[in-house]
């Protein structure tokens, strides 16, 4: 159910239309034209779930065939896990596209023409060599999900928060020193991955997140955590472990959501105990979240 099958795109088909493109500039008489060879990749489109669907993943391609750029009724590309160091500004062209997957490549930057994705809604270029995202992205407010982790990020645009349809936000395994500014505007967000990254503070904006569910900041150097954060009351999961907290503000008690200590990464509840917490609140914590928060609870 959900779509029409198409038998996988090799590597050799691929070359062929390289080598027919070049072959084009020798002769047009006898080789197929642009449109013919970009025809010969729309063949391995599929429609998956309604939308027009290529994936070229695992090719170990380090260029995409300019023909692809043709397609432009194309809604969901699957580029990952390739030997990609950059694209082309005619990633522009496809402005159809509503899921992009440029995941396990070597791309160092994304192309200002991003911009020009006005109907993109989920975005993951995680796992590549961005050290920036460009100012052009903060265009693509349709996004509902951006995963940028396993890279070498510092911060984020202000451009970014117009980004208003954002829920899930992934921005683990980087180098950010604060949460970028531009995060706080984001109020739909309601996963926030920040884990192993160089954050030593939360701002007190974190309170802005009100529809925030999931928040992981696991791995940082963060000494302290703002009484703001528990105004979060839709927090579920909070995972604040292999940090350098001593400490808990007193109206913790208020994320009432969070039911229990966790452990399992994946837990919903409070992920704490992997800190150099101080006593009385280490031996607190002993009893369970229920005594920890029955003894922040003014009486």
């Amino acid at each position: 159910m959900g779509g029409k099958q198409s038998r996988s795109f090799s590597n050799k088909e691929l070359n062929e239309v390289s080598v027919n493109r070049g072959r084009k500039c020798a002769g047009k008489d006898d080789q197929p034209s642009l449109s013919s060879a970009a025809e010969r990749i729309r063949r391995h489109t599929t429609v998956h779930f309604g939308y027009s669907t290529l994936s070229l993943a695992m090719r170990a391609l380090d260029e995409i065939p300019s023909e692809l750029w043709e397609l432009r009724e194309l809604q969901k590309l699957n580029l990952s896990m390739n030997c990609l160091c950059s694209l082309p500004p005619a990633l522009g062209a496809l402005e159809n596209l509503v899921i992009l997957n440029l995941w396990g490549n070597n791309l160092s930057s994304l192309p200002a023409e991003i911009s020009l994705l006005k109907k993109l809604r989920v975005l993951f270029a995680c796992r590549n060599r961005l050290s920036e995202v460009p100012e052009e992205l903060g265009s693509c407010t349709c996004l509902e999900v951006l995963s940028l982790a396993n890279n070498q990020i510092t911060g984020l645009p202000g451009s970014l928060a117009a980004m208003q349809n954002l829920t899930k936000l992934n921005l683990s395994h980087n180098r950010i020193a604060h949460i970028p500014t531009c995060v706080y505007s984001m109020k739909g967000l309601v996963f926030l991955h920040l884990a192993c990254n160089r954050l030593e503070t939360i701002a007190d904006q974190i309170q802005d997140l009100v529809n925030l569910k999931i928040l992981i900041v696991e791995g940082n150097s963060i000494h302290t955590l703002p009484k703001t954060l528990c105004f979060l009351e839709s927090l579920e999961l909070l995972n604040v472990d292999f940090n350098d907290l001593q400490n808990v503000p007193m109206e913790m008690y208020l994320l009432s959501r969070l039911g229990r200590l966790a452990c399992h990464p994946l837990d919903k509840g409070l992920h704490i105990i992997h800190n150099p917490l101080l006593k009385p609140i280490q031996e607190v914590l002993q009893g369970g979240l229920s005594a920890l928060y029955n003894y922040l609870k003014p009486t």
